[in-house]
């Protein structure tokens, strides 16, 4: 500025340098808000959740898991069925000739004859002999119902002075209380103690011998 006093020079000197660092300040302030904005515009993002799709992805992967794994469970929970029925056939088979070596007059004939009519008893007898476990004796067992009766054409044995009556032969089937649920193959057995087996209907005598 010609003609001014060095006064002067020094005082617009400091009034551009006080100019200058405001100027600097502001900008630095723009730049700290902008930050800020962006923070939490990145922490909102991050709390947001699940989108729809990414929901609907969940659930498709939770479907094909159920529809792979809930058949491989039916078909584990239809074979130990089926293996607890031909046990339970076996066990009442071997219940049969017992009954009928320890009793003299026969084969049991019922299932109550040769089960336990309730848990706790302890006295044996041709009219419950105990040899197999209540809740068998119910003729319903792991999915499995049971029929034992006197075989085609037999005579029941008159029962002795107190005794009970007996039979030459019998029969004893196992069906699927609910069939391709509970169990897949029918099965049969009698006093030859083979056990056969028909996995489309009832088992017979005809049937094939289980192997």
């Amino acid at each position: 500025m010609p003609g001014a006093s060095p006064e002067r020079l020094i005082f617009g000197i400091g009034l551009a340098t006080c100019h200058v660092v405001l100027l600097q300040g502001s900008g630095e302030a723009r730049l700290d808000h902008a930050h800020l904005k962006l923070k939490a515009e990145a922490m909102i993002k991050e709390q947001r959740g699940f989108s729809l799709i990414e929901l609907l992805i969940v659930v498709a992967i939770i479907l094909i898991i159920a529809a792979i794994a809930i058949p491989n469970l039916l078909r584990a929970r239809i074979a130990a069925n089926e293996a607890s029925a031909v046990g339970s056939c076996r066990t009442m088979s071997t219940a049969a000739v017992t009954y009928a070596s320890t009793y003299g007059n026969g084969f049991p004939p019922g299932l109550a004859n040769m089960g336990t009519a309730a848990a706790g008893d302890t006295l044996a007898s041709c009219g419950e002999a105990l040899l197999i476990d209540n809740q068998l004796t119910t003729g319903i067992k792991s999915g499995y119902s049971y029929t034992y009766k006197d075989g085609t054409g037999d005579t029941p044995n008159a029962a002795p002075t107190g005794g009970c009556a007996g039979w030459n032969l019998y029969s004893l089937t196992a069906q699927p209380v609910t069939p391709g649920t509970t169990g897949q193959r029918y099965f049969y057995t009698d006093q030859t103690g083979v056990i056969r087996f028909n996995a489309t209907g009832a088992a017979t005598a005809t049937s094939a011998p289980l192997q």
